[in-house]
């Protein structure tokens, strides 16, 4: 996310999703001006990058639950994010 604004960088998914939506609502509305439409729209990539990388972080930390032969609960390991 190098290309980012520092402050989307910044931004819980929670926080990054709801601007998201925000702008979507914006441009389907379609009275935004053409060049206001642009940068918007290049925020809102901005953002959907923000928020692929905060799912792929919380995934990457899921556990995977293991279980006996009987059924019960034996461990964790890593979850396989493929």
């Amino acid at each position: 996310m190098a290309d980012a604004p520092a402050d989307v960088k910044k931004l819980s998914f929670e926080r990054a999703i709801e601007e998201l939506e925000t702008i979507v609502k914006r441009l389907e509305d379609g009275k935004v001006p053409l060049e206001e439409s642009v940068a918007i729209y290049e925020r809102g990539e901005a953002l959907k990058r923000r928020c692929e990388d905060l799912l792929r972080q919380a995934e990457a930390r899921v556990d995977k639950i293991t279980t006996d032969a009987s059924g019960q609960a034996s461990g964790t390991e890593p979850l396989d994010v493929q």
